[in-house]
């Protein structure tokens, strides 16, 4: 599995100057997307809704809501 493109800005271009926080999509080669975010599994699992589940290898990944906007023209839609 390869990336094949980031969808939305980089991080450097929505202001991130630093690499501490670098939020990020990518699709990948398989046609699944990669996401690099804060990992609140520890957090939020116990507030998941009653019909949402998480397999033990899952993680409860969080990103800011500008890197999902900054994202939203390059998701493909069907």
């Amino acid at each position: 599995m390869e990336f094949v493109r980031r969808l939305g800005k980089s991080p450097r271009e929505r202001g991130s100057i630093s690499h501490d926080t670098c939020p990020d999509i990518f699709e990948l080669s398989d046609g699944s997307f990669a996401v690099i975010g804060t990992d609140m599994t520890e957090e939020l699992e116990g507030a998941l809704p009653a019909d949402a589940g998480r397999a033990g290898y899952e993680r409860i990944v969080v990103i800011t809501r500008e890197t999902l906007i900054a994202a939203q023209s390059d998701i493909p839609v069907g």
